[in-house]
Order: structure tokens, then C-alpha cells, then sequence
């Protein structure tokens, strides 16, 4: 075959969408491979993605720059073994495309990100990360953003994959790619200037995760302190005195009950980014084990037996230091972790006092809570006398969250918005609601576990990890402040913590003890069963290509099966009624009459009791980021059996559907 053929095929068997454009680049096909080397079609494929995004940069730019302006280009990379080749076939398409270039290496999503939004001023400016986030070794691909702290939004990315599939069509397409014009000087001082650039990222995400760790209260009191440097410096130095926030409240918790966190690294490349030093300065204590770039020990994905050695060394610590009480386990990008934690609520006797996994639904819920109570302390969510909030505040969240989150929301007050799976899907919802004037600072997507919270537009474990830190210790003390008056935070001597306001505002306040624990906290959650994204009946490999088809041909045999199960489960789980709901993007579709309507986009279908509340959903989506179907089920309370009965029977039924 010619390249150009090559090269079509390499295309063909990517996946490209606002996730990002994934692949298997190990040249010898094989996706658990860890060599180096990537095939010359891939260096092509790589090559013609910076070209077309330096073009995308020049077109976009904002109309007081001038059309001679050299677009800025930040690159980074996470440990993956192709991650550098890769660079090294994209570096010398930007510069032929005369774009300015500032390399940093190995580098975590949320740190890239963060760096880009440091130059938010800097007109035609973005950056690339290449990196395949959780899958497999041999993958690799690429992410696009410009200088808002996120991806590029589905719209945009849509218009950059047509002008990208346009340019590897062209009959010269491998002869103007593969030998681009660079000056060799320009290509020198990219890589000599390595080391600054990847130094100018790590300042900037610290400074960046300061202030969005305590939120709009930190950044005023910087401005009004006309220091720039306060809300950075917060976590590194502990000069908090002056700011009366609730880092202040959280440095006090951590002064009176310590507190230890490990990680398993995995290898990613959190490894150089700020974990360290972050907690490190807030007082925490953190141990650490495959500290080392592209040691990567295990599975990549942080589910299941991935956080296994996260466990195990939590328990180790503990035995040896009892502050020691969470853990998180990083993608290979950093851009995502799930947690461990120290569960106190078995019997010491019996032996069930252990370190265990968290579920991805339940380190998502935990973080909503933590999160909106910090809103709630802060004023930012106030209530009148009634209870009723006095501003519109929302989460944004993919279709497979858990509605364990919808009853977190009702006891806040506050609204739940879902889109479809997809970090963009979900940004771009949360800076719709913006626009509507609703408060978002959680959003996220259940399934995986994580959180956003704003003004990052990333997931990010150091956010996950210190929204549960908070909750454990901000405490009840000190004076309330006169924004956090009514409601559960009245004013007076003694100001509550963030899980007594959880507890008050959920009708749980006899759930509240003083010398509560991690494992009290994830008790006081609305109980819910859902399917793990990535537990083995969740994963499917589906025939058919399109799934428009596919859910037509489910909708019969779903329709079907309710005529004979519908008195079953009246009887046996108190579902009296469904509903079709379809995600396609931002837009969420109720009620419709068609499942072949969600198209590739996720078919919920949400069950109601007899008073038509909503009780448990089945969901089906294919991965836009991997070969594989996925389903799932939710059902509230803590009954395994009708989580089990209703993802076995969406399974069924699904793969009925895929057979025609």
C-alpha cells in the first residue's frame, strides 16, 4: 500500500470526537503495547493535527489582533511511551506553520490547562495534549483547547475534524506533511526552553488550584489585598490569616486533627505535576508509591482492581499512622482519580475495619455535597426563612449520573442539569447555565467518578480530594458570616461545618456527632445502587454501527418485555411507569416516542413509582473514546437485586437488539 493508504487506514480506525481523537499508535497495533516507536502514517496523522490547528488558531482569533500575530501553541504530553514521538512529529508543523511553541513535557491535563488559561489575554492562542486519558498503553491521541481552562467545545471540535479528515484526503497530503518546513534554530530553542516552560505550567496550576479550592471568597479578598499572589500562596505557605475564608477554617480543622493521604501515581504524569507540594503545604501528610514517570504499574483506568495497591498501602500507613485516611489513584493524564478511604463503620472484632474502594458514583456524590455545603458556608447559597434558596444554583452532569445526586440537589435546593457523556458535553452545559444565570461551581460526570469544580473546566483528583478534606475539616466554630445567615448557617457565636449543614439541610441532623468520620459521611449519603462504567456486565461489544438502528430495534423488544414484566415490578419494586429520555450533546429530549432519536448519543429509560417519582433508570450509550458499548443501571435504596434484574435484563436486551 502507499502511505496515503496507510494513512487512510490509521484514520479509519481512530475514534475522533470532543473527548479527544484516540487511537492505538504503538506501531506494531497491538494496544498493550509500551514501545516507543509510532508508524510513519501516525507521525503524518499527528503532523497534519497541528497544521490544521494552527490554522483553526489563525481563523479564531480575536478581531483587535493582528492577522500577522504568531499564534501561541502550548504542548504537553502525558507518560505514555509514543507521547514524545508524537510531539517531536508535531512541534515542526507548528513552527512550519509559523506559529510560537512552548514545550513542557511530561504534563498533567489540568496542569496544561491551567497554563493555557494564564495567557488568557495572549489572543490566537491554545494548546495541544497528547495523551489517550485512561485507555490502554499502546493508545495515544490528542486533546485541542484554547486559553478557557478546557477542551474545545463539540461544536468547534466538529469543525476541526472536517478540516483535519479534508487535508489526509489531499493526493499531496504525505508529501506536504512529512518533511515540514521548521527552521532548525526555532526547533532548538523549543526543547532548550523545556525545563522554564514546564515550570511556567507547574506555577500556574498551583496558583489556578489555590483559587479554585476556596472558591470567589479567596479571589476577592486577593483583589481587595491588591496581591496577586495571595490566593497562590494560600496552600504554599499557609498565609491565610488576612483572607477569613474557609481556607482559614480548613488549616485550623488540619491543625487539630491531622490528616494523611496517599496516592498511587501509576506512573502518570502527576508524577511532576503539584500533588506534593499542594498538600504538603496545607499540613497534609503524603506517601506515594510508582512515583516515577511512566512506571506504569497496572490497568490505567483508576476503577476496580486498579486501586487495589492504593488500598493496600492505605492500610499499611494507617496501622503505622492513624491520620492516614484516604487515597486517590490518577489516570495517565491526571485529569481524573478515584478514591480510597479508611472506613471506620465495621467491627473492630470481626476484622471489617478496613481500607476500601469507592465506588465512582459515590466519590462524585461525595464531592456534590462537599461542595454545595462550601457554598452554603461561604453565602454563596443562602435560603430564606422558609428554606427556599435565594439564588439559582445548579449542577451539571452526564446522563449516566446516578440520580443519588438529584436527591443531594433537592436537600441544597438547587437544580440538576444532564448532557450527554463527555467532559466538553458538560463544561459546555455548565457555561450555558452561566449564561442563564444559574451559580455552577460542581459539575462532573458520575460514571467516572471525579469532579469539575469551577472555574476549572477539567476534572481534576487534587479538586476530588480536597473537597473531601474539607468536609472532614471544616468544622463547627468561629463566627457565621452574614451571607450564611438564614437557613441551616444562622448567625450567631458558633458557625457550623460543611457536614453539619449537609446533615441539617438533609433532614439527618441526629446523623451528626462531633468526632465524626469519612465513614459517617458516606452513611448520611442517599442510598442507590448503580453499575460500575467499567464492571464487566457494564461492557459491551456491539455489531452494529448504527446505533440509531440499534435503539429501534431495542425499543420493540424493550416494549416487549414491559408487557410481561410490568406487574412484576409493580409488586416486586414499586415500578409503576417509564419514561424515554434521549442526550445528545447539551440537549437533553424527555418523553420521547422514538428511541432511535438519541442517535449515538446516550437512551435513558427512567422508571417512576406510583407517585411518579423517579426511582431507577437502564441507559445505553456507545464509548465515543473507545470500541465498546456501554449500559448501565441505577435504582435507589440499597437493594442489590434490583440494580441486578434491571442491568441483566438491559443487557438482554440489548445485545437481542444488536443481533437483528
Amino acid at each position: 500500500m502507499s502511505i496515503k493508504d496507510d494513512v487512510q487506514t490509521a484514520l479509519e480506525r481512530m475514534i475522533l470526537s470532543a473527548s479527544g481523537w484516540r487511537g492505538v499508535f504503538a506501531v506494531s497495533g497491538d494496544e498493550e503495547d509500551a514501545a516507543e516507536q509510532i508508524s510513519p502514517a501516525h507521525r503524518i496523522i499527528a503532523a497534519a493535527a497541528a497544521l490544521v490547528f494552527a490554522e483553526y488558531l489563525r481563523e479564531t482569533q480575536p478581531g483587535n489582533a493582528g492577522q500577522d500575530d504568531a499564534p501561541l501553541v502550548l504542548v504537553g504530553a502525558d507518560t505514555r511511551p509514543t507521547g514524545t514521538v508524537i510531539a517531536q512529529a508535531m512541534i515542526p508543523a507548528l513552527l512550519s506553520a509559523g506559529c510560537r511553541v512552548r514545550y513542557a513535557g511530561v504534563t498533567a491535563a489540568p496542569e496544561i490547562m491551567a497554563w493555557a488559561r494564564s495567557f488568557g489575554g495572549a489572543g490566537a492562542a491554545g494548546f495541544i495534549y497528547i495523551s489517550a486519558s485512561h485507555n490502554p498503553i499502546g493508545h495515544n491521541g490528542l486533546k485541542f483547547g484554547r486559553t478557557d481552562g478546557g477542551v474545545l467545545a463539540g461544536e468547534e471540535t466538529a469543525k476541526l475534524i472536517e478540516k483535519f479528515r479534508a487535508l489526509l484526503a489531499r493526493e499531496d497530503c504525505a508529501a506536504k506533511i512529512e518533511n515540514p518546513a521548521a527552521d532548525p534554530g526555532l526547533l532548538r530553542q523549543v526543547y532548550a526552553a523545556e525545563a522554564e516552560a514546564k515550570g511556567e505550567a507547574r506555577k500556574a496550576y498551583f496558583d489556578f488550584s489555590a483559587e479554585v479550592a476556596w472558591g470567589a471568597a479567596v479571589a476577592g479578598n486577593a483583589a481587595a489585598a491588591n496581591d496577586s499572589s495571595v490566593a497562590g500562596n494560600i496552600a504554599a505557605t499557609g498565609n491565610i490569616a488576612a483572607m477569613g475564608t474557609i481556607a482559614m477554617a480548613l488549616k485550623r480543622g488540619l491543625v487539630e486533627r491531622p490528616l494523611g493521604i496517599v496516592c498511587d501515581f501509576n506512573g502518570s504524569a502527576r508524577t511532576v505535576s503539584i500533588d506534593r507540594d499542594f498538600f504538603a503545604g496545607l499540613g497534609i501528610s503524603f506517601e506515594a508509591i510508582n512515583a516515577k514517570p511512566g512506571e506504569i504499574a497496572h490497568r490505567i483506568v483508576p476503577e476496580g482492581e486498579s486501586l487495589e495497591p492504593c488500598r493496600l498501602l492505605l492500610e499499611e500507613l494507617h496501622r503505622r499512622d492513624p491520620s492516614f485516611i484516604m487515597g486517590y489513584v490518577p489516570d495517565c493524564d491526571g485529569d481524573r482519580g478515584n478514591l480510597v478511604i479508611w472506613d471506620d463503620a465495621g467491627s473492630v472484632g470481626a476484622g471489617t475495619v478496613k481500607a476500601r474502594i469507592l465506588d465512582a458514583q459515590e466519590v462524585f456524590a461525595l464531592a456534590c455535597v462537599a461542595e454545595l455545603s462550601h457554598m452554603v458556608w461561604t453565602g454563596e447559597l443562602a435560603y430564606d426563612n422558609k428554606g427556599n434558596a435565594l439564588s439559582k444554583v445548579a449542577v451539571a452532569v452526564n446522563d449516566p449520573t446516578s440520580m443519588r445526586i438529584d436527591r443531594i440537589a433537592r436537600a441544597f435546593d438547587v437544580s440538576v442539569f444532564r448532557a450527554e457523556v463527555g467532559e466538553a458535553n458538560v463544561v459546555g452545559l455548565a457555561r450555558r447555565l452561566r449564561e442563564r444565570g444559574y451559580a455552577v461551581r460542581i459539575l462532573g460526570e458520575g460514571s467516572a467518578g471525579g469532579n469539575i469544580t469551577h472555574p476549572a473546566a477539567v476534572h481534576d483528583p487534587i479538586n476530588t480530594v480536597l473537597a473531601l478534606v474539607k468536609l472532614l475539616a471544616v468544622r463547627s466554630g468561629g463566627a457565621a458570616s452574614s451571607g450564611a445567615s438564614s437557613g441551616a448557617a444562622s448567625s450567631g457565636a458558633k458557625k457550623s461545618g460543611l457536614f453539619e449543614l449537609w446533615c441539617d439541610l438533609s433532614d439527618q441532623a441526629e446523623l451528626y456527632r462531633d468526632d465524626f468520620s469519612l465513614a459517617d459521611i458516606i452513611a448520611s449519603l442517599p442510598p442507590f445502587i448503580t453499575t460500575g462504567a467499567y464492571a464487566e456486565e457494564a461492557v459491551l461489544k456491539v455489531n452494529t454501527k448504527d446505533h440509531s438502528l440499534l435503539k429501534d430495534r431495542y425499543q420493540k423488544i424493550f416494549l416487549r418485555d414491559w408487557e410481561d414484566r410490568k406487574e412484576l415490578f409493580k409488586t416486586r419494586y414499586g415500578i409503576h411507569s417509564w419514561e424515554a429520555i434521549a442526550y445528545n450533546g447539551l440537549e437533553e429530549k424527555r418523553g420521547i416516542s422514538r428511541f432511535g432519536e438519541a442517535g449515538k448519543g446516550g437512551l435513558k429509560i427512567c422508571f417512576r413509582n406510583i407517585e411518579g417519582k423517579a426511582s431507577a433508570s437502564i441507559w445505553m450509550r456507545g464509548s465515543a473514546t473507545e470500541p465498546v458499548f456501554r449500559i448501565m443501571a441505577d435504582a435507589e435504596g440499597s437493594d442489590k437485586r434490583i440494580e441486578r434484574d434491571l442491568i441483566e435484563w438491559q443487557r438482554r436486551m440489548t445485545i437481542e437488539a444488536d443481533q437483528g
